[in-house]
């Protein structure tokens, strides 16, 4: 949140009193294993609806046994310590006794001072984790960033391949540039948090009738069903745009990546799901091969269309 230079603490006060009553977040400031301030939500979520609440209580309210207590806050010490977030799902108790998971999210106040207050947000995943429990659901999600994983999207793709089609059908390749960098020099923790940031971008960028899977690695892919070549095009270039503008922010990590685009359109002459992921694949690599930050589109064997880059 941006505020004047000059606002005085009365007013930068009461748009935080203001910010915790309206927003609908769970929102919470901890500190020295206490409730300093939370949201109307957050009060709400734990089963308090005086105005109070969990004001002043001690974390341990909140959690379903000394030993859980002990361990969470050493977990969230040991990330603080060395510059990370805290991101975990944990199981709550509310003031009745009965329980929920919660995706905890929590960083310190001040990263110079990790041992200091911290901010935690907090999302009720009960229903979400109950659903990533069944088998079905794992059998067709990637664990990581719960998008779609290749089977499913072959599986999708499937029923248009080779199919007399009435309305265009097209496909996206997308290739993260430089992933590995960003491995390498910031470690695989970070690199999963980017993976998830980027495909929760990438579901803000398409239709409600689209579907979009991590096929692995830092590639993805999304079907484009009604939609022909030329908006699969649009499309490709506002994701590429996306991407370039999205900024990873994980403790004191920062950075920014750029990606490819391949983009294809469902033809006679790609038969199979295999020559149709090919073909777009291709594209990507046609992009890459240009310096990246790029789109390219399948026309036909051997033939592409540069869009951006």
């Amino acid at each position: 949140m941006t505020t004047k230079q000059d606002a005085g603490p009365d007013v930068i006060a009461a748009r935080m009193q203001a910010l915790m009553v309206r927003a609908p977040l769970a929102v919470g400031f901890v500190k020295s294993g206490h409730f300093e301030a939370v949201s109307d939500e957050f009060n709400h979520l734990f089963g308090h609806e005086d105005d109070n609440g969990l004001v002043g209580q001690p974390l341990r309210s909140v959690h379903v046994s000394d030993a859980a207590d002990v361990a969470i806050l050493q977990r969230l010490g040991a990330a603080f310590s060395s510059g990370r977030p805290f991101d975990e799902e944990i199981e709550y108790v509310r003031r009745d006794g009965s329980r929920f998971w919660g995706r905890l999210q929590a960083t310190p106040l001040a990263w110079d001072h990790p041992g200091g207050e911290a901010l935690w947000i907090l999302d009720d995943v009960t229903a979400a984790r109950a659903l990533r429990m069944q088998p079905t659901w794992t059998a067709k999600h990637d664990s990581l960033t719960e998008l779609a994983n290749r089977r499913e999207f072959e599986r999708r793709l499937s029923e248009h391949v080779g199919s007399v089609r009435k309305q265009p059908v097209s496909v996206l390749w997308i290739d993260v540039d430089k992933f590995t960098d960003i491995v390498g020099s910031m470690g695989a923790e970070v690199g999963d948090h980017f993976l998830y940031g980027l495909g929760q971008l990438l579901l803000s960028k398409i239709r409600a009738s689209d579907f979009v899977a991590r096929l692995e690695d830092d590639h993805f892919a999304v079907l484009l069903p009604n939609c022909d070549q030329h908006y699969a095009q649009i499309v490709a270039e506002k994701i590429r745009a996306g991407v370039a503008s999205y900024r990873l922010r994980w403790g004191l990590h920062r950075t920014r990546v750029k990606a490819c685009l391949g983009v294809v359109q469902l033809q006679n002459s790609l038969e199979t799901v295999d020559a149709v992921l090919g073909a777009a694949a291709l594209a990507c690599t046609e992009a890459k091969a240009a310096g990246g930050d790029s789109v390219r589109v399948f026309v036909s064997a051997g033939g592409f269309e540069e869009l951006a880059g």
